[in-house]
C-alpha cells in the first residue's frame, strides 16, 4: 500500500476532522411520514441552511448493491464511507455465485450435501426478498439444487422480516413459498416450513446486545420446543389476532404434527444460515459451532452438524468455519492509510452501530490495524424498546466526543448516532420524532466544542429511514398515513460541510456523489492527496 501524499498547498485543519454518522437521517419531502421534518430540530436546520450541503446517494449501485432498486443499509454503507471506494456486496455476489454455478460447485456446498445423507439438510435466515440481509429467491435456488443433488429431507425455519419490507407482509411471502415448495416435493424429497418468528424476537441478535433472542431462535430451531401449530400460515395469523404484533415482533412458532415438531435439528444433519449480511448472523454462527466451553446460554442439547454460512461473516475471527460465498475482500481502507500516514484516530457508537464504526468501517475487519494510534470505544446500549427510550445513548455518546475532540490527541474521529435508525425500524413516528430532536439537542453540543479545537466536521448518513415512516402511495407518491414503514428508504442522505475556519482553502464541488466520496474528501482536509483508487473528493483544494 503506498503511503499518503500531502497536499503541498494546504496542511490540513488545525484540529480534528470529525465525521458524524447520523444513521438512517435521509432527506426528502415534507409531508406527513418524515420525523425529521416533523421533529424540532433547530441545529440540523441550520446546518442545512448556512452551511455548504450536498446530497449523498446511498442506496443501489452506490454501496455496491445489485440495482438501484435496492435499498442501502448501515453496513454496506459504512463499508462504502470507511473504503471510499464501492466493492460488490452480498447479495450481489450470492446471485452471481447461484447463477454461475459456483456455490453449488464449492466444496462447502458438496460436504453439506454429503453430510446429511441420512438427515435432514436444515435452511434458516430472514425470510423476504429484502435483500438487505437476505433474498428468498437465494434460498428457492438452493431448495431446488438440493433436490436434483440427491437430498432427501429438507426443513426451513423461517424469520419473518416487516423491517426490510412491509411491517405486516409475512403471508405475501409464506403462501407463494408454500406453493413453490409443493410443486417441489415428492416421494423421494421431503420440504417442510418447520418453525419461526419474528427477527427482533428470535436469532437474530448483533452485537452480543441480546443473548436471550438467540437462545429462543436456539431453543425453536434446534429443540424444537415451543407453541406448536399445524402450518405457518396459521401461527402468523394466530399470534397476529392475538398480540397485534407486526411482523418482526411475532412470538416465535414450532409446526408440529401429531404433537411432535417436524424439524428438531439432530446429530446427521446440515444446517445453512442463509443471510448473506453479517452482523446478525454471528452469534447464532457461534452457537453452532462453539465447543463446551460456550457460556452464553445452556444450548441444552449441541447436535454434530456440519454448519455452513452464506458467507464468511467475520474474517478474521472466520465466523463461521465454512461458507458458500466468498466475502468481498475490501481493501485499501481510510482507516488503513491513516494508521500509515501515523494520523491518530478515534472511533465511538454504541453497542447497536459500534461495529459500524469499526468492523464495517474497516472494511469486514475485525480489530485495529495499530494498536497505538487506534482508539475504539463501545457505549453499551440500553436493552429495551428503541421506540421506548428514543434518544437511546446519545447523551452519553456525545460526552465521550466531546471528551475526544478537547484531549488534541486525535486528528480524525468518528461516531454514529442510531437513533434516527434503530427508532425509525419500529415504524413510531412519534418515537422517532423525539429520537431526531435529542439528536439535535446533541449537534448543538457539540458544535462548539468543535470550534474551540479549530476542527471541521463531515455529517452525514449512511441511508435513509426517519425521513420515510409511512408507506408510500405508488401512484401519488404520498404517505399513507397510518400505515408504519419500517425499513429505509432509497433517499439520498445530507452531507453537510461544518467549516468556521478554512472555507477559504477550498471549493466545495457541484456533481453527483455517494458515500464513497466521503473518504477522499476527509483525508483532503486532513492535508493528504487521496489514493488513485478511491472515488473523488467533494472538495478540491484551492491552488
Amino acid at each position: 500500500m503506498a503511503e499518503l501524499k500531502r497536499i503541498k498547498n494546504f496542511a490540513g485543519v488545525e484540529g480534528p476532522v470529525v465525521t458524524i454518522v447520523m444513521d438512517g437521517v435521509g432527506v426528502a419531502p415534507d409531508n406527513a411520514g418524515n420525523a425529521i421534518a416533523l421533529a424540532n430540530t433547530p441545529t440540523l436546520d441550520m446546518l442545512m441552511s448556512k452551511y455548504p450541503v450536498r446530497l449523498l446517494k446511498a442506496h443501489g449501485t452506490a454501496v455496491g448493491l445489485p440495482s438501484d432498486d435496492d435499498m442501502g443499509n448501515s453496513e454496506v454503507g459504512h463499508n462504502a464511507l470507511g473504503a471510499g471506494q464501492v466493492f460488490a456486496q452480498g447479495a450481489k455476489l450470492v446471485s452471481n455465485s447461484i447463477e454461475s454455478g459456483k456455490m453449488f460447485a464449492s466444496e462447502t456446498w458438496k460436504t453439506l450435501v454429503k453430510s446429511c445423507e441420512d438427515g435432514t439438510l436444515h435452511f434458516i435466515g430472514l425470510f423476504s426478498d429484502g435483500n438487505v440481509h437476505s433474498h428468498i429467491d437465494h434460498l428457492k435456488a438452493m431448495l431446488e439444487r438440493a433436490k436434483a443433488d440427491g437430498v432427501k429431507s429438507v426443513r426451513v425455519h423461517i424469520l419473518l422480516d416487516g423491517r426490510d419490507v412491509g411491517e405486516t407482509s409475512a403471508l405475501e411471502y409464506v403462501t407463494p413459498f408454500e406453493e413453490f415448495i409443493s410443486s417441489l416435493r415428492s416421494e423421494s424429497f421431503d420440504v417442510k416450513i418447520a418453525s419461526g418468528g419474528g427477527r427482533m424476537q428470535i436469532t437474530m441478535d448483533r452485537y452480543e446486545a441480546n443473548w436471550s433472542m438467540v437462545e429462543t431462535g436456539w431453543s425453536i430451531h434446534v429443540l424444537g420446543k415451543g407453541r406448536q401449530f399445524a402450518s405457518a400460515t396459521e401461527a402468523i395469523e394466530t399470534l397476529r389476532a392475538e398480540t397485534g404484533a407486526i411482523d418482526q415482533d411475532l412470538p416465535p412458532f414450532v409446526i408440529a404434527e401429531d404433537g411432535k415438531p417436524v424439524g428438531e435439528i439432530v446429530d446427521g444433519d446440515g444446517v445453512v444460515f442463509f443471510n448473506f449480511r453479517g452482523d446478525r448472523a454471528i452469534e447464532i454462527s457461534k452457537a453452532f459451532e462453539s465447543d463446551g466451553s460456550f457460556d452464553k446460554f445452556d444450548r441444552v442439547r449441541v447436535p454434530k452438524v456440519f454448519y455452513a454460512g452464506m458467507l464468511e461473516y467475520d474474517g478474521d475471527l472466520h465466523i463461521p468455519s465454512h461458507y458458500l460465498v466468498n466475502p468481498p475482500e475490501i481493501t485499501n481502507t481510510m482507516s488503513e492509510y491513516l494508521v500509515g500516514a501515523g494520523v491518530n484516530q478515534f472511533a465511538l457508537s454504541e453497542t447497536q452501530k459500534y461495529g459500524h464504526v469499526t468492523y464495517f468501517w474497516n472494511g469486514n475487519r475485525s480489530g485495529k490495524f495499530d494498536e497505538e494510534l487506534e482508539t475504539y470505544v463501545e457505549v453499551p446500549s440500553d436493552v429495551v424498546p428503541f421506540e421506548q427510550r428514543p434518544w437511546m445513548k446519545c447523551a452519553e455518546i456525545t460526552d465521550k466526543l466531546i471528551e475526544a475532540i478537547s484531549s488534541g490527541k486525535y486528528k480524525y474521529i468518528r461516531c454514529n448516532f442510531p437513533n434516527g435508525d434503530m427508532v425509525g425500524h419500529t415504524g413510531s413516528i412519534a418515537a422517532t420524532r423525539i429520537s431526531m430532536e435529542a439528536l439535535d439537542i446533541q449537534l448543538a453540543r457539540i458544535l462548539p466544542v468543535i470550534d474551540a479545537a479549530k476542527g471541521v466536521a463531515v455529517i452525514t448518513a449512511d441511508h435513509g429511514n426517519a425521513d420515510e415512516m409511512y408507506e408510500l402511495d405508488k401512484k401519488t407518491k404520498q404517505p399513507k398515513v397510518g400505515k408504519a414503514k419500517t425499513s429505509h428508504t432509497l433517499n439520498p442522505v445530507p452531507c453537510i460541510i461544518y467549516d468556521n475556519f478554512y472555507a477559504d482553502k477550498y471549493e466545495v464541488k457541484e456533481g453527483t456523489f455517494g458515500l464513497s466520496n466521503v473518504a477522499a474528501t476527509t483525508v483532503n482536509l486532513l492535508g493528504y492527496e487521496a489514493p488513485d483508487m478511491w472515488d473523488g473528493s467533494i472538495v478540491e483544494i484551492r491552488g
